[in-house]
């Protein structure tokens, strides 16, 4: 059985996602792909499908029920010579979007983050030899949270599978989807 919101809104969509023709259907949802960052009110979902190694940083004001998804995928600057999209890395992705969030109406002070991916896809294949790019994606971002003093209040991280999420922005509420698990929440 899936969850649901008080509207019962937020579960309704997950079968969506099996048919790529029918994704994104419902007006509220908003999509924030690989290395993007979007901030959302009242009734946003906002959502990111296929995380791996990559962490998506759910912010939320439960005051103001401003909520705002960053879809960080590499932990540093210096791993690309493609920077154009601040929402890659953690050090331009998370600044930006507390300061939309704050630019739309939320109280830094309230801000709590909720941190999701950051799986271990490939672990086989790198034995040992270097730390796997999700645990070097959630220790940077782990770092720029401490360094925006937002607290992290909850985690579904790590792992050898992939996850997809969405943020019912209103209330806060996060459910995850992976493949063969059940529909959890955060």
């Amino acid at each position: 059985m899936l969850g649901t919101n008080s509207r019962g809104r937020i579960s309704k969509c997950w079968d969506r996602y099996r048919d790529p023709r029918r994704r994104m259907t419902d007006p509220h949802e908003v999509l924030v792909d690989i290395a993007e960052y979007r901030v959302g009110a009242g009734a946003d979902i906002l959502v990111a499908l296929g995380l791996s190694s990559c962490v998506a940083v759910a912010v939320h004001d439960p005051v103001t029920n401003i909520g705002g998804l960053a879809h960080i995928l590499l932990p540093s600057p210096s791993l690309t010579r493609e920077r154009g999209k601040p929402g890659k890395f953690p050090q331009t992705a998370i600044p930006l979007l507390v300061d939309g969030m704050i630019e739309a109406g939320a109280g830094r002070r309230r801000l709590h983050a909720r941190l999701i991916g950051g799986a271990n896809m490939f672990g086989a294949l790198l034995q040992g030899r270097t730390m796997p790019m999700g645990e070097r994606n959630l220790a940077a971002t782990r770092a720029v949270l401490r360094a925006e003093r937002i607290p992290v209040s909850g985690e579904a991280t790590g792992g050898d599978f992939g996850r997809s999420l969405r943020f019912a922005v209103d209330d806060g509420r996060i459910e995850i989807r992976a493949v063969g698990r059940d529909l959890t929440a955060l």
